[in-house]
């Protein structure tokens, strides 16, 4: 593992959003595991400039989001799709089918998890 060590929030986003790029450039099928929470949407706003001033396509991207909350629907403000659409998914041209949440909603989620 490489270790970086930055000044603050914003130069780590910055570097962490020029490495996902990096690596899209070289490998445009790339599959993503993301996050929620604080710490990656920093992350997610530069590259999410990185695409609309740079062009950089996700066209091709596939993303994994590991949870989300039983019980909660996809618009529910406090669910994983809602955070993931509104910091990332809805200013970036990734396919609707190339993006993997596991449902809240789902009614028998044992079922839906197989």
């Amino acid at each position: 593992m490489r270790v970086i060590i930055v000044k603050n929030y914003q130069e780590m986003s910055r570097r962490a959003a020029k490495v996902v790029a990096n690596r899209m450039e070289r490998k445009p099928d790339l599959v993503l595991g993301l996050a929620t929470g604080s710490t990656p949407v920093g992350m997610y706003s530069e590259l999410i400039r990185m695409h609309k001033e740079e062009g950089l396509d996700f066209s091709k991207v596939r993303s994994f989001n590991l949870d989300e909350y039983c019980g909660l629907s996809s618009d529910h403000p406090q669910s994983y799709h809602y955070f993931m659409y509104n910091k990332l998914f809805n200013h970036i041209n990734i396919r609707p089918e190339n993006i993997y949440i596991p449902r809240g909603d789902a009614k028998k989620a044992d079922i839906f998890c197989e």
